[in-house]
């Protein structure tokens, strides 16, 4: 179990989802980032992952946009991602 249960949301113009699962699979799991700094994450449901303390929500957000943004995710419109903590009391 990791320390950090996150909520992360993409804005693709005035659109703003749950991030896809797929998304956070690829990004996560295969750290195409080559960055271990993210090694420590876990997408556990479409717009839900879980992190450890290791892993700067802020920093995550801004690579992994640039990342959906390089790969054309969005039909070449830039990707925001945001990333909420998530209340352990809901």
């Amino acid at each position: 179990m990791y320390a950090q249960k996150l909520r992360v949301d993409v804005i693709v113009g005035a659109q703003r989802k749950p991030c896809p699962m797929d998304w956070l699979d690829a990004f996560c799991m295969r750290n195409f980032t080559g960055s271990a700094e993210f090694d420590d994450t876990l997408p556990v449901a479409e717009g839900q992952m879980e992190a450890s303390l290791k892993v700067n929500p802020e920093r995550f957000a801004a690579a992994f946009g640039e990342w959906l943004t390089k790969r054309g995710k969005a039909n070449g419109q830039p990707v925001t991602v945001e990333i909420h903590p998530v209340s352990s009391k809901s």
